[in-house]
C-alpha cells in the first residue's frame, strides 16, 4: 500500500508547478501547456484607458481564465499581455507589464522618434533629425 502511495505520489509531482523565486517575484514553471487563449470581444475604446486581454494563469494546480479588463492608461507607455512561454517542456507565465514606447532603446519614446524632417532617416540614425537637407 505504501509503495503504490509513493507512486502516485511521484506521478502528481511531475503535474504540478516548480516554484522559483527569484528576487522578490515567485515565477511558476508548468508542466502542462496551457489551453488555447479564448476568444473576446474587444468593447470600443474607451478615453483613457488600455483594454488588457484576457488569459491564463495557473492556480491551484489547474488554469483558470481571466477575463479581459480596463486598465488606465500610462501615457507614453504600451501594455505587454501576460504570454505563457515554453523552456525545455516546461511552461512559465511572463506577467503582463508596462513598457515605454522605446523599442531602440535610445531614450527617446518611439512616438517621437519616427523622421521629425522627412529624410526618410529615423531620428535616432540622423545627426540632423531637424534638418532635412543634411543626415
Amino acid at each position: 500500500m505504501l509503495k503504490k502511495t509513493l507512486i502516485a505520489a511521484c506521478i502528481a509531482a511531475a503535474f504540478t508547478t516548480i516554484p522559483a523565486v527569484s528576487g522578490a517575484a515567485t515565477t511558476v514553471w508548468v508542466r502542462q501547456a496551457p489551453p488555447a487563449v479564448r476568444v473576446e470581444e474587444v468593447p470600443a475604446p474607451r478615453q483613457g484607458f488600455a483594454w488588457v486581454p484576457g488569459h491564463w494563469e495557473w492556480r491551484h494546480g489547474r488554469y483558470v481564465w481571466y477575463r479581459g479588463n480596463w486598465v488606465r492608461e500610462r501615457v507614453g507607455y504600451a501594455y505587454a499581455a501576460p504570454t505563457w512561454v515554453e523552456h525545455n517542456g516546461r511552461w512559465q507565465m511572463q506577467q503582463g507589464h508596462w513598457s515605454r514606447h522605446d523599442e531602440d532603446h535610445d531614450g527617446v519614446p518611439n512616438r517621437h522618434d519616427h523622421d521629425r524632417d522627412g529624410d526618410g532617416v529615423r531620428n535616432s540614425q540622423d545627426r540632423h533629425p531637424d534638418n532635412p537637407n543634411r543626415q
